[in-house]
């Protein structure tokens, strides 16, 4: 549960210019985060922001807290690495939909076998918006963008499938305009004990003509109807509990997997997914290595209390040692 707020949303503003195109999604996620984190009370300096390659990237330096600019498509491979040096730390990895299902798919669907305790939120928008415009996996077969002199030839990677299928254990799809639920969704998936995955649908008024803001709410249909719908406002329960079978446990994937398909006319946004039969990967490492997370690396000392290192060379000098 969110705790007793400490902080508001001022504490994790860094107070640097921010660069984004004006009416850019990043924008309303940037400050859904801020708020989540206030709602949580997370103090900042326990709090580590990993972003990729691309327009997404630029959030670690927006806030305070530590923040880690990451090679294109690593994402994850330095988040995880961090989570299990400290345990301690709230993870949370920001990337765009070219940096994590492009070059970064291999890491996007290896780190979903490890039910690490970390959140992965994508800033889906269609486009390679950094690199003028060209389309990333998310942008549909035959679409074309104003960014584009030609029409898409790839088909679409649905990133909310994928991520039921590698196991992440936590699935949801916010929108990057709707900032109440937006944040809410945040919250519920830094607090869930295990793999989150944050799809954001994010409007990028610079070089995707075709899912804009105005796509969304339904401008273009008669009469105008809204796309999106809320999955827990029409009932939708995505619990999988902790003792639950494995044909529970297959169910409730399918059920994901099945409102993942919705697209175009009702697009559904909430939680797909809360999955708490599957294990901790924290949990299982400490099965194997005692002391863990106590003795992690992170609180191993280094040094005894007159500064002088601990860590015992001799060894390995004897080793190099010539004649």
């Amino acid at each position: 549960m969110a705790t007793e707020h400490l902080f508001t949303e001022k504490d994790y503003e860094a107070g640097y210019s921010v660069d984004w195109c004006p009416g850019c999604g990043d924008f309303g996620i940037q400050r859904a985060l801020e708020s989540a984190l206030a709602i949580l009370g997370l103090p900042p300096h326990r709090v580590a922001l990993f972003g990729g390659i691309g327009c997404s990237g630029k959030t670690p330096y927006n806030l305070s807290v530590y923040g880690v600019h990451t090679l294109h498509g690593r994402l994850l491979p330095f988040a995880s690495g961090t989570k299990l040096a400290n345990p301690e730390l709230t993870v949370i990895a920001i990337g765009g939909d070219g940096d994590g299902l492009g070059i970064g798919a291999g890491h996007f669907v290896n780190s979903g076998r490890r039910n690490l305790d970390l959140t992965y939120i994508l800033f889906n928008n269609g486009v390679y918006g950094l690199t003028k415009g060209q389309p990333s996996p998310t942008l549909g077969l035959g679409e074309q963008t104003k960014g584009m002199h030609q029409k898409n030839l790839n088909e679409s990677v649905n990133p909310l499938i994928l991520a039921a299928a590698s196991g992440y254990t936590w699935i949801g799809r916010g929108y990057a305009y709707d900032k109440h639920q937006l944040e809410e969704l945040i919250v519920q998936a830094i607090e869930h004990p295990g793999l989150s995955y944050l799809d954001v649908l994010q409007p990028c008024p610079k070089y995707n003509n075709l899912q804009t803001g105005d796509w969304y709410a339904g401008k273009d249909r008669e009469p105008p109807r809204n796309r999106l719908y809320s999955l827990q406002e029409e009932g939708y329960d995505p619990l999988i509990s902790e003792n639950a079978s494995e044909d529970q446990v297959e169910t409730g994937i399918i059920r994901c997997m099945e409102k993942a398909y919705q697209w175009g006319d009702r697009i559904p946004t909430g939680i797909f997914l809360k999955n708490l039969a599957q294990p901790q990967y924290l949990d299982l490492i400490a099965e194997q290595t005692p002391g863990y997370p106590s003795v992690s690396p992170a609180n191993y000392p280094i040094a005894d209390a007159d500064g002088r290192s601990s860590t015992d060379l001799s060894r390995i000098f004897a080793k190099l040692m010539v004649g």
